[in-house]
């Protein structure tokens, strides 16, 4: 198995234990796995990302509603993706 599918399963394994307390958090509207965002660029980077509705600045959020950099040593990326409606 090469280090990047072991990489992609450690991080299967991460989302799979903790997106239901992430999409307990305010705001969060889908948990998934995918590429970094920075400045509305992809990098090569996969991460956890945790889809809001909105980004909002951290300190207007309640503690239990931050999301945190790094779960489990997956580096986790918050990305604003609007309101997703089920169709």
């Amino acid at each position: 198995m090469s280090d990047q599918q072991e990489a992609f399963e450690h991080i299967q394994a991460v989302k799979a234990a903790h997106e239901g307390e992430l999409m307990a958090k305010a705001n969060v509207v889908g948990v998934g796995i995918g590429f970094r965002q920075r400045q509305q660029a992809r990098t090569n980077d996969v991460v956890l990302v945790v889809l809001v509705e909105k980004k909002v600045p951290r300190a207007l959020l309640a503690p239990e509603d931050i999301i945190p950099g790094q779960i489990d040593g997956v580096p986790v990326d918050v990305q604003e993706s609007g309101r997703i409606l089920p169709q």
